[in-house]
């Protein structure tokens, strides 16, 4: 008895650790996607395409303080985004690193229709249904710092984003970038 109270007791320590990576994992992936998301959505607009900004009340000399931004990165189509891109997620699935055992959520549909090798990527409701409710949990928790870091176009949002602002990806500096 007392080597199966051991094992028990080896067994109980080690939960919560795999829970706590098991979430990291997760909200870590879930940021991931949700800048990759944003960053393909931005890219569609139309460059040329503008947003008037600023006052429109009238100055006392007659002019207006209103000027033209480009629409794709102005904080109305941020945040007109945000509010639905979390149902992208939908289209991921969840893959395991052999080694390391961490789990990274990768699209399983292409934006462009391309064949994409789903070779130990896991596709199911529950892997979906979490995936969406922890990135939508990180877009209401950090709307400002999303709109922040995609009004201007930056290097390495993921990164400075998940990684840096956020601590979602403390462990994840290594994880390769992946292109849409």
């Amino acid at each position: 008895i007392p080597a199966t109270l051991c094992l028990a007791v080896a067994v109980a320590a080690l939960l919560p650790s795999a829970s706590a990576r098991r979430s990291q994992d997760l909200h870590c992936g879930a940021c991931r996607a949700l800048v990759d998301e944003l960053e393909w959505e931005i890219a569609q607009v139309d460059p040329r395409k503008t947003i008037q900004m600023g006052s429109f009340r009238i100055n006392p000399d007659g002019s207006q303080s209103v000027v033209e931004v480009p629409y794709a990165r102005s904080e109305a189509h941020l945040t007109e985004l945000l509010e639905h891109v979390c149902e992208k997620m939908k289209e991921y699935g969840e893959k395991v690193d052999p080694s390391t055992h961490r789990k990274s959520y990768v699209r399983v549909i292409s934006h462009d229709g391309t064949k994409m090798d789903l070779s130990g990527v896991k596709i199911d409701g529950d892997v979906t249904s979490s995936l969406k409710f922890a990135c939508e949990s990180i877009a209401e928790e950090y709307e400002d710092e999303l709109i922040e870091f995609l009004s201007h176009e930056a290097d390495n949002v993921k990164d400075r984003l998940c990684s840096k602002r956020t601590d979602l990806c403390d462990h994840a500096l290594h994880i390769p970038h992946d292109e849409l």
